[in-house]
Formats: structure tokens, C-alpha cells, sequence
């Protein structure tokens, strides 16, 4: 039982049975990995050697496949959010991804496609800064660049052909 300002909850436990059946369910409606299922398994109070179970039998039936999940997470995180190839490496990472899935995802990806949303972003960021002379602009736009994910050189370039200005001082970053 846990106490919360004078609340007191309990903490849901279940079977590994239980835990299982509601696996399969997260999973028939969203890609899930091995590590967002052991983290859950965790939570519900399962024992490491009833994870090693659960996730051998989900694993087995293709509920969760971690090179499946790679590949999902990848195009979405490039599509819908916008990120670089540095902030999905590391996403990938913390949720214990081998490293050899990442690397195939990430290579499949259209280098061109992703300088042109780099560039759609940076446009739009444009639009929200104010007062900024040339050199403010230019690293703000580098920093939201580099926080998106992408390469300094990439970013750099793209903040580069939006800001034109006459300061010999901004070229120098």
C-alpha cells in the first residue's frame, strides 16, 4: 500500500496469467517493446523470472517484436514529431533496444526527406521568435535545431540559408 497526502491506495498486482492477457491487449492496439512490457510487468508486482516467462510466450506468439517496434517508433517519431536521428537513437536506447535494430532503422532513412522537414520546422520556429537581431535568431534556430534530434552540420546549414545577414560575426559559430 502507498500513502498520498493522507489517501491510502494499493497497489494493482497480477498474474503473470492476468499480466499476459493484458499484454496481448496493449499490443493488438500499440506496438510495444520488450522494455515497455517488462517496465509494466514491474509495476504489477511480477517477479523477474515471471517477466522471463510472460515476454518469452508474447515474444514467441509475435505480440512483441522489438525490430517491428524499431521500425514503428522510427517513422513516427520522424514523421509526425519531427526528430532528428540523435533524439531517436537515444529514445531507442533508454527503452533498451539493441543497438544493431536501431542502427538498421536508421539507416533506412531518406537523409534528403529529413533535411526538408528540418527546414519546414526551422521555417515555422522562425515565425515565433521576436525582437531577435540576426545573431539571436541564428542560435536560437540552432539550439531548437539541435534539441529537435539532428546534426549540428545540417542544422547549421538550414539556419544558414533562412538567416541572411551582413554580420561577419554570425558566421562564426
Amino acid at each position: 500500500m502507498q500513502q498520498k497526502e493522507g489517501i491510502t491506495t494499493q497497489k494493482r498486482t497480477r498474474t503473470p496469467e492476468q499480466a499476459r492477457a493484458a499484454l496481448m491487449r496493449l499490443c493488438a492496439r500499440a506496438e510495444k517493446c520488450e522494455g515497455d512490457a517488462r517496465r509494466l510487468m514491474r509495476g504489477w508486482g511480477l517477479t523477474e523470472e515471471q517477466i522471463r516467462e510472460v515476454l518469452a510466450r508474447l515474444v514467441g506468439e509475435r505480440f512483441i517484436d522489438d525490430a517491428r517496434y524499431t521500425e514503428a517508433f522510427v517513422r513516427e517519431k520522424l514523421h509526425l514529431s519531427g526528430w532528428g536521428i540523435y533524439k531517436i537513437r537515444a529514445a531507442l536506447q533508454r527503452k533498451g533496444i539493441a543497438a544493431g535494430l536501431i542502427d538498421a532503422a536508421l539507416g533506412r532513412l531518406d537523409r534528403e526527406g529529413m533535411a526538408a522537414r528540418l527546414r519546414e520546422q526551422l521555417r515555422r520556429k522562425v515565425r515565433t521568435i521576436r525582437g531577435a537581431t540576426p545573431r539571436e535568431l541564428k542560435t536560437k534556430l540552432i539550439r531548437y535545431g539541435l534539441s529537435l534530434g539532428y546534426e549540428y552540420d545540417s542544422v547549421f546549414e538550414c539556419v544558414s540559408e533562412l538567416v541572411k545577414n551582413d554580420e561577419e560575426s554570425c558566421d562564426t559559430y
